[in-house]
């Protein structure tokens, strides 16, 4: 049986469709009727996405400076809140849940203007530029690391995780076993969808200072870009460690959990996942992150212990062989930051997020789901 719809709203990068998605199929199972509003490329989702129906909203970024800019960006904005306020009349959503992106700006507007019940989802530690602008206007805000109660924002935010793929849950149920001394060392590095150039100089140079007895137990996974991979490949073939090398990998979440070790950016989802299948990790952070929000989301998982943040500015080939290969030797320090990890995951966000979701619809304020939940 229906219970109504949900209007989901999300900008059009991965980053905020994949949890919109995963509210999508959990709402769906509850029998809601979902619908997205996104901007011009929501073409490209229209056959993936689980909707009902793909709404291309016209939005626009506030980023530039330049007067005629900015006017032509609020036009555009103002043209996209009443094309969302048409759709909310048609579709008649019992809330809108926004996801980040500037696309969401139209939509949640609307919603507040027609007093539709509003919830924002923020993946990072720090609070987006379109999620910022709406924080005030919203009923509730769901974190992926937001805190709850520190701020004006934090009295409504309600921290309920990053949902996490199938692939990534599934992954979570192999345990993490300690490599002790003599046995293969499974080493994972990658910098993101698009792979890391640093990562792809720094570490195999790295490896090449590490005694020849750790280089013997490595069994290194690197992800790099394209135009790197032959390079890295040879680095490593040259010092004898065995590595796999390759722009993308379809079963990361696998090779996460058999891994001994991790290190990477930290990126929202990447650290979700980490903390969810519970794997200790160096955390690099993108130093020219938007906002630094990678540097506030690897605080927050080495905060709990479950790795190690070390800006990319400190990180010499010298100091990494020093970091890789000291964990190498203590095998008790990684079980316990891999217990740390899975200790903070939250493998149920979407459920969270989806019992969130049905509260607002209901008309429940955020301290009043607070105390049902307690």
């Amino acid at each position: 049986m229906s219970k109504g719809v949900i209007l989901l709203a999300a900008g059009g990068t991965g980053g905020h469709l994949f949890p919109a998605e995963a509210l999508a199929h959990e709402l769906i199972e509850r029998g809601w009727k979902v619908h997205l509003a996104t901007d011009h490329r929501a073409e490209r989702y229209s056959g993936q996405f689980p909707a009902v129906a793909v709404h291309p909203i016209p939005s626009a970024t506030l980023g530039s400076k330049n007067p005629i800019a900015m006017l032509s960006s609020f036009w555009k904005i103002w043209q996209g809140v009443r094309e969302a306020g048409r759709v909310i009349a048609k579709i008649r959503p019992e809330a809108v849940v926004g996801f980040g992106g500037y696309p969401t700006l139209p939509p949640l507007y609307a919603a507040t203007r027609r007093k539709v019940p509003t919830l924002i989802h923020e993946q990072n530690a720090v609070m987006g530029r379109a999620n910022k602008a709406l924080s005030a206007r919203v009923d509730a805000i769901a974190g992926g690391f937001l805190p709850e109660g520190a701020s004006a924002a934090g009295a409504k935010t309600v921290t309920t995780g990053n949902p996490v793929r199938p692939q990534v849950l599934q992954a979570a149920k192999t345990p993490y076993v300690p490599s002790n001394d003599g046995e293969p060392f499974r080493f994972l590095v990658f910098g993101g969808s698009q792979g890391a150039q640093f990562f792809s100089d720094a570490v195999p140079a790295a490896i090449a200072q590490l005694p020849e007895d750790q280089r013997k137990r490595l069994l290194i996974t690197q992800q790099a870009r394209a135009e790197d991979v032959a390079r890295v490949k040879a680095a490593y073939a040259d010092l004898g460690v065995d590595a796999q090398v390759s722009p993308f990998f379809t079963d990361m979440a696998a090779r996460m959990a058999a891994a001994h070790l991790v290190m990477s950016r930290s990126g929202a989802s990447t650290v979700s996942e980490i903390a969810v299948i519970g794997r200790p990790a160096l955390l690099v952070p993108y130093p020219h992150a938007l906002d630094h929000d990678q540097a506030a989301n690897a605080a927050a998982l080495a905060a709990a212990g479950g790795a190690e943040l070390h800006p990319q500015s400190t990180l010499s080939s010298e100091r990494i062989a020093e970091l890789v290969g000291g964990l190498i030797q203590d095998p008790n320090r990684l079980a316990t930051m891999a217990a740390a990890a899975r200790s903070s995951g939250k493998p149920d966000a979407a459920r969270l997020l989806a019992d969130l979701t049905e509260a607002i619809a209901s008309g429940k304020t955020v301290s009043h789901y607070r105390e049902t939940r307690a």
